[in-house]
């Protein structure tokens, strides 16, 4: 598989929010505003990438190494959080305006189970390290978009007239269900 047919696989056909249905607690949390919504897939990419490149390594070199593979799971979890630790301290520091339009998101990017998928995912699928990186960067693209399609939607539903009942989350969970179905439109295209 080239890394281009990666890249695409992972940002669009097997999306993970919107195929495989990971990380849907930032998508419909923080997917109010495109800025915000933007800005945390950026920085859901960026832990993506860094957590592909560590894992792999202490997969590659610790883990295998020395026959602790039922450590995988915790030691994924302890950089993840790590990682998360250092993005939010660098938000606060260069820009307080997105770090308090994230709010109690940020953090939660530890929890954020797309991360973790991907760790997993990456480890199970056998990538090598360059691969790892594309693969994490995609799935980082691909949660963007989503983000970002989600945010768009629902800006311009502000504007629209939503009958009550469908008001707040049920207009959401209605574009979410969309905007899923419309992804599975790629399933089987690479």
């Amino acid at each position: 598989m080239s890394l281009i047919t990666l890249f695409i696989s992972a940002a669009i056909v097997n999306n993970f929010v919107l195929s495989q249905f990971l990380g849907i607690c930032p998508f419909v949390g923080v997917s109010k505003k495109v800025d915000s919504a933007f800005s945390m897939g950026l920085a859901v990419t960026f832990v993506m990438t860094i957590t592909a490149a560590v894992t792999f390594l202490i997969n590659k070199y610790i883990l295998i190494q020395f026959n602790l593979s039922i450590l995988q799971t915790v030691s994924f979890i302890l950089v993840i959080a790590s990682l998360v630790q250092l993005v939010e301290m660098f938000i606060k520091k260069v820009s307080q305006p997105l770090y308090k339009a994230l709010g109690i998101y940020l953090p939660l990017i530890t929890t954020n189970c797309a991360i973790m998928g991907l760790a997993l995912f990456a480890v199970a699928k056998e990538y090598t390290f360059i691969e790892g990186i594309i693969y994490a960067l995609g799935a980082g693209a691909g949660f963007t978009i989503a983000m970002v399609i989600m945010a768009g939607i629902r800006e311009e539903l502000e504007l629209a007239k939503v009958p009550k009942i469908f008001q707040g989350a049920g207009i959401t969970m209605i574009v979410a269900g969309a905007l899923a179905l419309a992804f599975m439109g790629f399933a089987g295209l690479i």
